[in-house]
């Protein structure tokens, strides 16, 4: 089992950048596939961006793409979201997730609390 804590979020303007956390418990960190998503008001949840457990393999949203960057250091148990050029549509409560299984998915079996990152025009 893992526990998630994700930490980074916070007010930005827009063409800014943020670089959000998330740090795990459990010494097991090195075997889970990450993933961040994000969630808007009024709008479901929606995925964007995951990372092997190796850090080999990465995807992303179109949305993000060219923007974002995923990246893990497992020696501190901490997955990484580099969000440059940030825009007011990137507002949202950002989870991160953990899961055995490999990536990319849509499910995961551990999520954490999330931080609001909130982009002004």
């Amino acid at each position: 089992q893992v526990q998630l804590v994700e930490s980074g979020g916070g007010l930005v303007q827009a063409g800014g950048s943020l670089r959000l956390s998330c740090a795990a418990s459990g010494r097991t960190f090195s075997s889970y596939s990450m993933g961040w998503f994000r969630q808007a008001p009024g709008k479901e949840r929606e995925f964007v961006a995951a990372i092997s457990y190796s850090g080999a393999r990465t995807y992303y949203a179109e949305s993000v793409k060219g923007r974002f960057t995923i990246s893990r250091d497992n020696a501190k148990r901490t997955v990484y979201l580099q969000m440059n050029s940030l825009k007011p549509e990137d507002t949202a409560v950002y989870y991160c997730a953990a899961d055995l299984r490999g990536v990319p998915r849509t499910n995961y079996d551990y999520w954490g609390q999330g931080t609001q990152v909130t982009v002004s025009s």
